[in-house]
């Protein structure tokens, strides 16, 4: 039973909480911070309902970041409940700080001797699964619009879903499953490389060049990447900040000549874009790129405004015909104005002008993005492409009814009072959150407002070029 005083409080922090929804709207979305208390209502977060789970049990050892331990996994969907063996750890980098973890899992035998194909959350049969639990983004659905958006408009992206996560009885919050990235038909479906031959498929991921995923700018070493031939600003240089890691085949499993065949085929991208005729139809970069792939991934960056796009968790892939892809997408927790530094939270600006506003950044903008936006072809087809989106998948509508449905959905199984109960971290400051709600609609009218005019400012770009 709720005090008379909390009701007091109840009944001004909700008064208090409509007035500043309430008297914005999108297009006059105030960008300031909103600093206030936060009260929970919610206090049983193990409440009994219909909402996916996963079940976790670690027979007592703790999990770290690697190596993988043991453990059993119960998926309890629809009051039915399947059970697997499972190898887990602690994934992620900066947002290992967080109390609410990350996690990475491979399915396994029944003796966890080996990795099995099963299908979880209905999606295809891998080994290989992720468990993202957003924290800092407190709209708790970032990740999941950005990679629902993009396998709306055709642009193959991992498949999502919503779960609430156990681990050894113990509430971990919402999370969100998510399919590893993965040379595979239903994932990224490039041909298999067999020994040490060069002709096959290669996935590359532009990040920091650290063999365990962290940061550290001086631990470069060849055997797990390769360092661009130029520097950010197109220029040759042998100490260049972009490094391309070897995603598929594995660091450990790439042959030295697979290593050379990969970096051949950037280098002469990359030459051909700094040339002179870079932009010439039979000689240029047009003849070395799937170009509908780099317009659709300039699209998903610019849309969210991506603070990590292009620079980091950025991968590209290159099948048989050695025409590189962009993508898939990954990693847009701070997205959508959700950081703030660098012009991150402005809805105005390119991301990909992203080094002349943080020069001093170690990790900078491969000079791609800016020489392709030279480029009269590729500007025509990124505005026929922005405008067919914008009337369907893209729309101002489509958009806010996909949010929509994700807030209806968790409010209606109590998954957002159920994570904010275990979390109660709104209205509080986490890095690097530039706005701060005190309710999760509040967090979500900012979402909404934000993306809005993004839109708009990129459509008056755009449709003028």
């Amino acid at each position: 039973m709720m005090s008379y005083s909390n009701l007091i409080k109840y009944i001004f922090f909700f008064t208090l909480s409509f007035f500043f929804i309430s008297c914005s709207g999108p297009e006059k979305l105030d960008l300031s911070n909103i600093e206030s208390e936060v009260i929970t209502f919610y206090e049983n977060e193990t409440e009994e309902n219909n909402f996916p789970s996963m079940m976790i049990s670690t027979n007592g050892q703790q999990i770290v970041d690697e190596p993988k331990i043991n453990a059993n996994l119960a998926v309890i969907e629809n009051k039915n409940e399947t059970n697997y063996k499972i190898g887990i750890e602690i994934r992620g980098s900066s947002s290992q700080m967080f109390p609410k973890k990350s996690y990475g899992f491979e399915t396994r035998s029944s003796d966890w001797s080996e990795d099995i194909d099963v299908s979880l959350g209905g999606f295809p049969e891998e080994e290989d699964w992720i468990l993202y639990g957003p924290y800092s983004d407190k709209s708790l659905i970032r990740n999941k619009l950005t990679f629902d958006l993009s396998n709306i408009i055709g642009y193959k992206a991992s498949n999502v879903k919503f779960y609430n996560l156990y681990i050894n009885n113990d509430y971990k919050g919402l999370y969100v499953l998510m399919e590893k990235i993965k040379r595979d038909e239903n994932r990224v479906n490039i041909a298999k490389l067999e020994d040490d031959n060069v002709e096959g498929g290669y996935i590359i991921k532009i990040d920091k060049p650290t063999s365990d995923g962290g940061s550290c700018n001086t631990c470069y070493e060849d055997s797990f990447s390769f360092r661009s031939t130029y520097d950010e600003n197109g220029y040759l240089s042998d100490d260049s900040p972009i490094y391309f890691i070897y995603h598929y085949p594995k660091p450990e499993e790439i042959f030295n000549n697979q290593k050379d065949h990969i970096s051949s085929i950037i280098n002469q991208f990359e030459t051909v874009l700094a040339s002179d005729n870079f932009d010439n139809a039979d000689t240029g970069y047009q003849s070395l790129i799937d170009i509908d792939s780099f317009i659709d991934f300039f699209i998903i960056n610019e849309i969210t405004k991506n603070i990590d796009g292009y620079r980091l968790s950025t991968y590209i892939n290159v099948d048989i015909d050695q025409k590189i892809k962009m993508g898939p997408i990954w990693d847009f927790n701070l997205a959508f104005g959700n950081a703030d530094y660098c012009d991150a939270a402005n809805t105005q600006g390119w991301l990909y002008n992203f080094n002349s506003i943080c020069p001093g950044d170690i990790w900078q903008v491969p000079f791609w993005w800016r020489r392709l936006m030279e480029s009269v072809y590729f500007k025509q087809r990124l505005k026929d492409k922005w405008q067919l989106y914008r009337s369907t998948k893209l729309s101002n509508v489509a958009i806010d009814s996909q949010i929509d449905s994700y807030v209806e959905y968790l409010n209606s199984n109590k998954a957002i009072s159920q994570n904010f109960y275990k979390w109660p971290i709104l209205g509080q400051y986490v890095w690097p959150n530039y706005f701060i709600g005190a309710t999760h609609d509040s967090e979500i009218d900012f979402l909404k407002g934000w993306i809005s005019q993004r839109l708009n400012w990129m459509d008056g770009q755009i449709n003028n070029f």
